[in-house]
């Protein structure tokens, strides 16, 4: 099961960054990209645990759902700290200039 469950988290979180990178390039907003990068969390999360359920079998398996949204809440506020620097370097950059 890990053969097929472990790369499909995998290509879930590559998938979450890609349509958030869409949606920055779209609105010009960091904060809106990691906002939704948050929301496909739980999304993804959700997907993951209810194909997880029917291809185990098991009702803990609904767990790994779980692992995979704590993966994606954790890229999620890898990106608003970005988020955080970005706005911060950019206003010092404007007040010294």
């Amino acid at each position: 099961m890990s053969d097929f469950l472990l790369p499909l988290m995998g290509v879930f979180i590559v998938v979450v960054n890609i349509i958030g990178f869409i949606f920055y390039k779209k609105k010009k907003n960091l904060y809106f990209a990691a906002f939704t990068i948050l929301l496909l969390a739980v999304l993804f999360g959700a997907i993951g645990g209810a194909l997880a359920v029917f291809i185990i079998r098991d009702a803990f398996a609904l767990f790994y759902g779980m692992q995979l949204a704590q993966y994606l809440l954790f890229n999620s506020i890898i990106v608003f700290i970005i988020a955080i620097f970005v706005t911060v370097i950019k206003r010092y950059n404007n007040r010294t200039m």
